[in-house]
């Protein structure tokens, strides 16, 4: 019988979440990443380096013997709803657990070390939106160089090193700054603080580090269960400012949040977000615990996509004309939610999984 879930933040991790706040609060102010969404340079690599090197969260769920912290899924996610806050664009998600994720299944030390850092960015060559189990690209191999072309890579754009899945089964190691052989090609992307782009290889030297299959499985995994996470953060400060502006904005004399069918539809969120907050949960302590991880994960983003994007939804009605200005960062959220609803899987696609996973079978 599998054991309790425990879904309650510790000490420990309530104090991550305030020293990782404060860290935010200095480097992804609102106005600053809308100013960088509109510039050539997306990703923020002074708040990357504070959170990875400065703080150490770069290597969270490396064992400490190979440089990083030996936490858990836990404290990641606790990491992963301020980035959510913050619509923070740096590329955490995908170098820290993802290709991190990956490459734990391959017990690659070499590279794992250099990630712990934070001086190394990775990220796993398959599209953003293949959900755990999914068939992925693979690149051909001939006369031990890789030639191919993925697309949808997200924050390629921000990586040294590329994991490369091939025809032969393996994941290959590439090195991202081998312009002569590799081209990373950025894409238009909606969400603007998570690029996307093209990698071409063109006769690419490549390391061999581990078995494709497993490795991509079980990364894709680990990003769909704390995708949810972000999802939360996202949800919970979009529902924290909405009540706020209400309880500011007036009309007829009165706060607009006074209307009671608006407290309706902000009670209606509040619990959606609540629910969220349970399922997020639910999944990073399965991915900690090893219980049930593929239907906790599967639950999780089966819901989180549809909360996240209607709490965006109605954070931008709510918040009416202002909403719909550029300057507020309404948009950002709206689009992350939006990018996040088809990341890893979309919601339909965790549902299907579910079906599967507990024997439910179609009508």
């Amino acid at each position: 019988m599998s054991a309790q879930p425990d879904l309650l933040y510790s000490e420990e991790e309530e104090a991550l979440r305030s020293a990782v706040r404060d860290l935010l609060a200095d480097h992804c102010d609102a106005p600053g990443v809308i100013a960088r969404t509109e510039s050539d340079a997306p990703h923020d690599l002074a708040a990357w380096k504070a959170l990875a090197d400065g703080m150490g969260l770069a290597g969270l769920l490396i064992p400490e013997e190979l440089g990083g912290q030996g936490a858990t899924h836990r404290e990641v996610a606790v990491v992963l709803e301020e980035l959510g806050r913050a619509v923070a664009p740096v590329p955490y998600l995908t170098s820290a657990v993802v290709a991190t994720e990956a490459l734990l299944a391959c017990g690659d030390e070499e590279l794992l070390g250099r990630l712990a850092s934070g001086r190394t960015i990775g990220a796993l060559a398959v599209g953003l939106h293949l959900a755990p189990g999914a068939a992925f690209t693979a690149v051909r191999v001939e006369e031990g160089a890789l030639h191919g072309e993925v697309t949808g890579v997200a924050d390629a754009t921000a990586a040294d090193v590329l994991l490369v899945p091939a025809a032969d089964g393996g994941l290959y190691a590439v090195s991202a700054t081998d312009t002569g052989t590799v081209t990373v090609t950025p894409q238009i992307a909606f969400d603007l603080t998570r690029p996307l782009a093209t990698v071409t290889l063109t006769g690419a030297p490549g390391r061999r580090v581990g078995d494709a299959g497993p490795a991509v499985r079980r990364a894709l995994r680990a990003g769909a269960g704390l995708l949810a996470s972000e999802q939360l953060g996202l949800s919970d400060w979009l529902l924290t400012e909405t009540v706020r502006y209400l309880k500011e904005r007036k009309q007829f004399n009165r706060p607009v949040g006074g209307f009671q069918a608006l407290k309706h539809r902000l009670a209606g969120l509040w619990l959606e977000v609540v629910n969220l907050r349970a399922a997020a949960r639910g999944a990073a302590d399965a991915l900690a615990t090893g219980e049930d991880v593929d239907l906790t994960v599967a639950v999780a983003q089966a819901y989180a996509a549809g909360v996240a994007v209607h709490t965006a939804e109605e954070a931008l009605q709510l918040h009416a004309g202002i909403g719909m200005t550029w300057e507020h960062p309404i948009h950002l959220y709206l689009k992350r939610a939006k990018s996040d609803a088809i990341a890893y899987g979309t919601a339909g696609a965790h549902r299907t999984a579910v079906a599967e996973l507990v024997d439910l079978q179609a009508p």
